[in-house]
């Protein structure tokens, strides 16, 4: 009995982990299939040394594994070396949130910490 209670609870655990939403390096060519598609895209501009960056992760990630954000995909953008997607962007700060759905962007955000606001800011109606 107990070996078919851990077995079930692994296998749930495993599945929602499976598809917790989790920040991958931005790739222009995901994006931009993402963007075709209407997918709902979150896009950080992040600083490995900025410690407001730091701080929206602190939020950020575990608020995307909950499974209203399933369908939402975070991309990551490295502020030090992804100049051209800055450009791209118009962005010239760390700590900048952008959120984009149905193919264009709907909303845009710099330096907010406050994790109601954060959730706020990634919550599509």
């Amino acid at each position: 009995m107990k070996k078919r209670l851990l077995t079930f609870l692994s296998s749930v655990f495993l599945a929602t982990t499976a598809f917790a939403t989790e920040f991958k390096d931005f790739a222009q060519t995901e994006f931009d299939s993402l963007m075709q598609q209407g997918k709902p895209v979150l896009v950080h501009i992040h600083a490995n040394w900025c410690p407001t960056c730091k701080r929206q992760l602190s939020v950020l990630e575990p608020t995307l594994k909950d499974d209203k954000f399933a369908n939402l995909t975070a991309l990551r953008v490295d502020y030090d070396t992804q100049d051209d997607v800055l450009k791209a962007f118009k962005v010239n700060r760390q700590s900048t949130l952008i959120m984009f759905d149905q193919g264009k962007e709907v909303r845009r955000v710099i330096a907010e910490t406050h994790a109601d606001k954060l959730v706020q800011f990634i919550t599509l109606p």
